[in-house]
């Protein structure tokens, strides 16, 4: 099929290469020309395993190419997704500006029928909104669906190959048999795809991540108990877990959920109910609690080390989650934040996120090691679970260190094990411990 995508960022880079390496005839538009010739050179402006392979061979065999004319995006098209940026507003709102704007560029240089898909998170109503713009702007026959993406940075390229379901909000007929064609490659490898109405899809995209962001802020509820009586959080996962109307998943205490996704979509699940003057109460604490959590891991730092003023804090991490580089609504920006204001000094280490986190803190140091951003650290906080910090030299990390404290965020340690390797150890939702070797004087 041919197949545009308006938008080459996270979602429409993912969407555009998996769609080309379907042995689909894809254009990707962006207004940004220097991300276009980057992109045409082979250069992917995100980190996401496995893309930039993608993209290049796709390229390179003529199904993917990418452009900033509207014209060559539009025209001879049968199908445009729209997956441009909804920011959130101030309000909590999620911002569609840029939805219509690209909903009226498409309108403008049809010139056949067209399916136009938002695969953007927008809120509820946003496809009549868009087929209102397509229907001020234009003559030509269109139909509009909802198509949401549930794709997880880090293994995007899996997600969408082998999806849990498609979800299709589509009026008519012939819209659903347009997606059929499209997603026929996924559901012969019984992957469901789930038709419904327009904003249904829509609802479902900001149901899903509100749901898994409610079980991230439930766990997170009760880190502060399991340290207060003394008890492993990860017992409490554990026994709850096995419950099959629970189930393991999205059940781990962690420094708290970020990214792009669950802080904006459940800020604009909140501002969609009120504006309908529902009570959005229980969406409202999903994030209240997630905010106070990524605050309290100073607290954890502070066990161990009292005063802050002048030590230097070893940062392990800073993507909100391991496999990318985004940093968006990251714990670790929170955790640096507090750090600099209490007089500290932070050095952080973190296998892809680091250029980004530049832009955010220029003055701060960055180790090109986890080793770097531990020397002459008065502790080490563990904050994003990449790989790379499970296998580390703990001998060499406690002989480069002015103090053995680890504070594991992530729980990726054994507490026992750290204090026998003469650490003091805090998790999240895990009595604290100190090692019962000599050590140095603490504070």
């Amino acid at each position: 099929m041919k197949i545009s995508v308006f938008g080459t960022g996270y979602v429409g880079l993912v969407t555009g290469a998996c769609f080309a390496d379907l042995g689909n005839d894809v254009v990707c538009y962006d207004i940004d020309e220097q991300k276009i010739a980057a992109l045409k050179a082979g250069k992917v402006p995100i980190y996401e395993p496995g893309l930039e392979e993608l993209i290049q061979r796709n390229a390179a065999e003529g199904r993917l190419i990418f452009t900033t004319e509207v014209a060559e995006a539009v025209r001879g098209r049968e199908v445009v997704f729209i997956c441009v940026g909804t920011p959130q507003r101030t309000s909590g709102k999620a911002d569609v500006t840029y939805v219509l704007q690209a909903a009226e560029q498409i309108a403008r240089h049809m010139d056949g029928f067209l399916v136009v898909i938002t695969k953007s998170t927008v809120p509820v109503g946003t496809a009549e909104r868009v087929a209102r713009v397509l229907r001020e702007t234009t003559t030509r026959d269109f139909e509009v669906v909802s198509n949401p993406e549930f794709l997880k940075e880090g293994a995007a390229i899996k997600d969408f190959q082998n999806p849990d379901r498609v979800i299709v909000g589509a009026e008519s007929e012939r819209a659903r048999e347009v997606l059929g064609r499209l997603y026929s490659p996924i559901a012969r490898v019984n992957r469901p795809i789930l038709f419904m109405q327009p904003q249904a899809a829509e609802l479902s995209k900001y149901a899903a991540n509100a749901m898994l962001a409610s079980r991230i802020s439930f766990m997170n509820s009760l880190t502060g108990l399991c340290e207060k009586i003394g008890v492993d959080v990860k017992d409490i996962s554990r026994a709850i877990g096995l419950d099959t109307r629970i189930g393991p998943r999205f059940l781990q205490a962690s420094p708290g959920y970020g990214g792009s996704c669950f802080p904006k979509d459940v800020r604009a699940l909140v501002d969609t109910m009120e504006s309908l003057q529902l009570n959005a109460n229980f969406f409202r604490a999903i994030d209240q609690v997630n905010e106070l959590h990524k605050k309290s891991h100073l607290a954890r730092v502070q066990r161990f080390v009292p005063d802050l003023h002048g030590k230097t804090i070893g940062v392990w991490g800073l993507a909100f989650k391991p496999r990318t580089d985004d940093i968006r609504e990251s714990p670790s920006i929170t955790l640096i934040e507090q750090l600099l204001e209490a007089g500290a000094r932070p050095i952080a280490y973190d296998p892809e996120a680091a250029e980004n986190t530049r832009k955010v803190f220029p003055a701060i140091e960055y180790g090109r090691t986890p080793y770097d951003a531990v020397r002459d650290a008065s502790a080490v906080v563990v904050m994003t679970e990449w790989d790379v910090f499970r296998s580390v030299d703990f001998a060499r990390v406690k002989a480069l260190m002015t103090q053995p404290v680890i504070v594991d965020c992530r729980n990726i340690y054994d507490a026992q094990e750290m204090v026998r390797l003469g650490f003091h150890y805090a998790g999240v939702g895990r009595p604290a411990v100190e090692a019962q070797v000599p050590a140095r004087t603490l504070g």
